[in-house]
């Protein structure tokens, strides 16, 4: 596929994404929202706007053109011996959602790189826009991780779409602000991450934030022990420490708030 269709596929996913969570949100929200949702629009889609063009310009490239590279010159993991297209485009994506996971909470860990990513998680409310509230530097710090998964794995570039495409549409679902009949909820928690195990993960509470990692597959939480349930989803108070008041959470606040002083 050529990074132009990718590049395609990503916008459309982006603006196809968006556009469908807000509808289900105004139609079936889980909650009340705290804040002004307009403000928090306003915010996290500037971020996301600086992101995407980032994104578009140079990473996607540098994505497919390393799995294009790894993938010639038979080097990494995947590359050891001889598979069909088809299941290395599986071994693909489960090997870079299990990476991506392993990041994930190496960046909850690490003060420095905390300092980057609490931009994600001082959000006050949990919607499909929160999704886009990242810092760019954080954007880069993982855009990179990514490129060297992509090289230790021998990623496929079938495989980099596919589970950039599914990364993506998981990230705008878990982050949604949609309720759903526990049945359907409790039956996608066997293997993937609905909206209610990933507004955990954005509590307040130190201990609830650190688990509830995964972005595509819970399987990673079960084996690693870090999955948490059976939390009252209406109580759970959204946000971080020292980042609740909402006049201090606009843009420059938050393009300025990892060169400010820690707050775990």
């Amino acid at each position: 596929m050529s990074n132009i269709n990718f590049e395609a596929i990503k916008i459309g996913l982006v603006c196809g994404g968006l556009l469908f969570f807000l509808v289900l949100e105004l139609i079936v929200p889980y909650r009340e929202n705290s804040v002004s949702k307009i403000k928090r629009w306003m915010n996290n889609l500037t971020l996301g706007i600086i992101n995407i063009i980032l994104y578009e310009a140079v990473i996607v490239s540098l994505f497919v053109a390393t799995a294009s590279y790894v993938t010639r010159q038979q080097i990494g993991i995947l590359n050891l011996v001889e598979m069909p297209t088809w299941l290395k485009v599986i071994d693909t994506i489960v090997f870079m959602d299990l990476m991506f996971y392993l990041l994930h909470i190496l960046i909850h860990r690490i003060p420095f790189l905390w300092r980057f990513h609490r931009v994600h998680h001082t959000d006050l409310d949990v919607d499909v826009s929160t999704a886009m509230r990242f810092h760019i530097l954080e954007v880069c710090f993982r855009s990179m991780a990514g490129i060297g998964m992509i090289y230790f794995i021998g990623a496929d570039p079938l495989g980099v779409v596919v589970f950039e495409c599914l990364f993506l549409f998981a990230f705008f679902f878990q982050h949604s602000g949609i309720k759903l009949p526990k049945i359907i909820e409790d039956f996608y928690w066997i293997l993937f991450v609905p909206p209610a195990m990933h507004r955990i993960h954005h509590s307040v509470d130190r201990e609830e934030r650190n688990t509830n990692f995964g972005a595509i597959f819970s399987i990673w939480d079960r084996f690693f022990g870090t999955l948490l349930t059976g939390v009252n989803q209406n109580q759970i108070w959204v946000g971080v420490d020292g980042h609740i008041q909402e006049k201090k959470l606009e843009i420059y606040h938050l393009l300025w708030m990892p060169f400010t002083p820690s707050v775990k």
